[in-house]
């Protein structure tokens, strides 16, 4: 897909994880309207996969280590093939596969399950130097918040990636400054990013992390290390109430603000 279609299908995401959230009456919706212009690029444009066949072993691979935005990825993943598009509707309802975090052994295209953060990004580059070992070509991307790069076992990763020259790894920290209930410069201001992972080695690229035009060649970028996107986005990004608030890390609509939402991410279809 071209810059223009996967905006589309990102609006479109955008809609329905909006949906889900609402009808389930829970969610991390802030942190998965910052996330879903990342999504929709690897889901479908960068990632070699295969829905009909989502255990290939020649298929990239992808960690989602910020695991409570789980909804987007269901949404994603349905929308690509690889579960029907009505089981997004049993969300969070009992004896659903899709659960508040992702399940490797019950959702196809989930590759590890994840919620504990600071997680991901370690077993990412367990699989990245997996391939080395075994001479396999896949890549192996990993989306993480800000607030799990506080975890100490983030940057021993960090560390080992750039050790073992995991050039077949590529890193996205969704950099939309705030966690779960604080602004990241009232907790553990780790920003600016971009100069701590290159003094551990790696190639460091910074984007927009929602503008589909800088996100597409970030993802495709490759050197001879691992590399590291800092995506700076916007929490909530696309509905104006929520964007930038700190309330809407795992905050639910109500019915009026529901519909003002369903509305703004309507008006740019």
């Amino acid at each position: 897909m071209q810059v223009k279609e996967l905006e589309q299908v990102a609006r479109q995401i955008r809609r329905r994880d909006l949906q889900a959230v609402f009808e389930a009456g829970a969610g991390h919706i802030g942190g998965e309207m910052s996330v879903i212009d990342m999504l929709t690029a690897l889901y479908f444009r960068v990632l070699r996969i295969e829905p009909e066949n989502p255990t290939h072993p020649d298929r990239d691979r992808f960690v989602l280590s910020k695991g409570h935005t789980a909804c987007a990825l269901y949404v994603t993943l349905a929308k690509r093939g690889f579960l029907p598009e009505s089981e997004i509707e049993t969300f969070l309802k009992p004896h659903s596969r899709l659960n508040g975090h992702p399940n490797r052994n019950k959702v196809p295209g989930v590759e590890t399950n994840t919620g504990p953060l600071g997680h991901g990004l370690p077993v990412a580059v367990g699989m990245a130097k997996a391939a080395k070992l075994s001479g396999a070509n896949y890549h192996t991307y990993v989306i993480t918040g800000d607030g799990e790069m506080q975890e100490g076992s983030n940057w021993e990763a960090i560390m080992a990636a750039a050790h073992f020259g995991l050039d077949n790894l590529t890193l996205a920290i969704d950099h939309n400054r705030f966690q779960q209930g604080a602004a990241l410069s009232d907790t553990n201001d780790l920003a600016p990013l971009r100069p701590k992972l290159e003094a551990f080695g790696w190639d460091v690229t910074e984007i927009n992390g929602n503008s589909m035009a800088e996100i597409v060649p970030a993802f495709e970028h490759r050197s001879n290390r691992p590399h590291c996107i800092v995506a700076h986005t916007n929490k909530g990004h696309g509905i104006s109430f929520m964007q930038d608030t700190v309330d809407w890390h795992h905050k639910v609509p109500s019915k009026e603000q529901y519909q003002i939402a369903m509305n703004e991410l309507s008006e740019t279809l």
